[in-house]
């Protein structure tokens, strides 16, 4: 049985050791970064120096750091790989984040191994499989209902990770080749050439055309911040923002947004506690809607909706500021609640149903006098994808991160005593000898204030008790000395107790794989996946299709449906399409047939 209660992990993402601090500087429990090579965002490696860098600071708050090694490996590369997972847990990460099954036929520390949402982790079955063979945590399909994932919870006990938050992969991860054979980059591999964000025009067999020049894979982005307890209740322990490679400023803003919606719950919720340590204070006032975003949509949570697309466009709208009033010169008016400024960027629709941005010069009220005069009409709806006041608060200083430190000074015979107490219960203590001498003065609030004064250290003092048998004069450099000393020691104290999870996978257990043969959607890149697999009772093993590309299979699996976007879904609106079948998306010389599963409520994409 599941505890009652669980420790609730955030988990944010870095492309880098700046966004990696921020993160955990805006209340991440948790960070995921990619490994110097063989993460699934091939532009978002990291330097060995810098993730130590991070695990340093990570580990004094309790944070954990996870690396992405979450691609398809060849058999050429496993000796460096394993070389490097070596040399990962030499400098302190936490966990990796795994696709391959091929790591766990290597000669591995006993570090934890994470499944990749690339492994397409959405049934029961699976999530066991990989339990029994010693995965620590499972990254679920994004695809997955509140009710699927209850069920995976009730059928498990292996903490589960689902995102809450930012791009949505059109195709179930890890069953997307749509890149890889229309240009040979691998998703698999970290090579996404994105496909799914390029306008398409969709025709019937005949070559009517039914729409034309959207973005008809384009998703908009997640958006889950109303449905964390929810999931919460549904059994997950990891909530995940995506964005390895979004900026400082969209990682700062969404960590702390989802921070503070955690710690809402947590003030009413006893049954779940944050898995770190430290309390996060900001300049700022956290809103999603003005990171990067495309639109927002809570996905499948709550089952099909009509909410998840973005065809008019693949780039951030950002927020709803209003729409165009009075049209008058070089200038117009806006009706709306927003206050906009000075260097704000504003977006709209111009009448070719294309985004058109533009750059604001001056504000004077309501009324808008942009640099350019964009080719703007009255009621069009503007949006903001950059506000100038917002980002400024952001590029500054926006959030501390402390640990709560109980501070007690009293004299011995020798001299003084100082004993500092973090919230994790790290406790150090500091003798100084000293020959001590009544003060004329009041000593007390005196030595309070030069305790308090922690500064651009991790720790904030709650409580300074000072206990003296006599008014004694103690020295303000002697208490700031000693003070220096407990901190340097509390810290070090902080790195010692740090209790990093030993693991050990064992892929030798008795236990079979969830199918008995694998077609190219099983990934397998090398010769030591294909042992593992056999090694779990698979008796047919298909190679990779980076091996060997196929003609007329599906290139992408997708619950997305145009049908059901359309309105012609036979099994939700039972409504009939004017247009005859199949379907196809073009694009330039590309080809792609749609194929409706609705079994399994799925659209697939063939080349052809």
């Amino acid at each position: 049985m599941k505890s009652s209660s669980r420790k609730i992990e955030l988990l944010s993402p870095a492309k880098d050791l700046i966004c990696g601090i921020e993160a955990i500087n805006h209340g991440a429990d948790a960070v995921y970064i990619g490994a110097p090579k063989f993460g699934a965002r091939v532009a978002a490696g990291n330097s060995l120096s810098d993730i130590a860098s991070l695990c340093q600071y990570a580990h004094l708050y309790g944070v954990r750091i996870y690396v992405t090694i979450n691609t398809i490996l060849k058999d050429e590369e496993l000796r460096e790989v394993e070389s490097m997972i070596w040399e990962l847990w030499n400098i302190g990460v936490d966990a990796l984040i795994i696709q391959d099954m091929t790591l766990l036929k290597l000669h591995l520390p006993p570090i934890p191994l994470h499944a990749s949402t690339q492994m397409d982790n959405r049934t029961p079955q699976k999530v066991q499989f990989l339990e029994k063979v010693g995965f620590k945590q499972v990254v679920l399909a994004r695809e997955l209902s509140l009710n699927e994932i209850r069920h995976i919870s009730e059928c498990t006990d292996v903490p589960l990770e689902v995102f809450i938050h930012g791009a949505l992969c059109v195709s179930y991860s890890g069953q997307c080749y749509l890149s890889a054979a229309l240009s040979g980059r691998s998703a698999n591999r970290g090579e996404c050439a994105q496909y799914c964000r390029l306008p398409y025009t969709m025709v019937d067999a005949t070559g009517e055309k039914i729409i034309s020049n959207k973005h008809l894979l384009s998703l908009k982005d997640m958006n889950r911040s109303e449905n964390l307890e929810a999931l919460l209740d549904a059994g997950v322990s990891s909530l995940k923002i995506e964005g390895r490679l979004k900026d400082v400023s969209y990682v700062k803003n969404v960590t702390a947004f989802y921070r503070k919606k955690l710690d809402e719950i947590f003030a009413t919720r006893k049954d779940y506690r944050r898995a770190s340590f430290g309390r996060s204070s900001y300049t700022f006032e956290p809103m999603v809607e003005k990171s990067f975003n495309r639109g927002f949509t809570s996905f499948f949570l709550n089952g099909r909706t009509s909410d998840i697309t973005a065809f008019d466009t693949p780039k951030s709208l950002g927020e709803l500021v209003g729409t165009v009033k009075e049209i008058k010169g070089h200038s117009f008016t806006v009706a709306g609640l927003k206050q906009l400024n000075n260097g704000d960027g504003l977006v709209f629709f111009n009448k070719r149903g294309e985004l058109e941005g533009f750059r604001v010069n001056r504000v004077e009220e309501n009324r808008i006098y942009p640099l350019e005069m964009p080719s703007i009409f009255p009621k069009v709806s503007l949006y903001r994808n950059f506000d100038q006041v917002f980002e400024k608060q952001l590029a500054k200083l926006s959030a501390e991160r402390k640990l709560i430190v109980q501070i007690q000074f009293l004299d011995n015979p020798f001299g003084f005593t100082l004993c500092m107490e973090d919230e994790t219960g790290g406790r150090v203590m500091i003798v100084k000898s000293f020959t001590k001498e009544l003060a004329r003065s009041e000593q007390r609030e005196n030595i309070r204030r030069q305790l308090s004064k922690l500064g651009n250290t991790p720790f904030e003092a709650s409580h300074v008790e000072v206990l003296l048998t006599e008014n004694w004069f103690v020295p303000s450099s002697l208490l700031a000395d000693m003070r220096r000393e407990a901190v340097e020691k509390l810290k070090l104290n902080r790195s010692v107790r740090y209790n990093r999870e030993l693991s050990k996978v064992d892929y030798q257990v008795d236990v079979s794989y969830p199918q008995t043969s694998l077609t190219y959607l099983g990934n397998v890149f090398n010769h030591k996946a294909r042992t593992f697999y056999e090694d779990h009772g698979v008796k047919d093993i298909d190679p990779a299709f980076e091996l060997k590309p196929l003609k007329q299979v599906p290139l992408m699996f997708t619950k997305h449906c145009l049908r059901y976007s359309m309105g012609w879904c036979p099994i939700y609106q039972k409504k009939k399409s004017p247009y005859k079948e199949p379907y196809y998306l073009l694009y330039k010389d590309t080809s792609l047939r749609l194929q409706f599963d609705c079994k399994h409520c799925q659209m697939q994409l063939i080349q052809e």
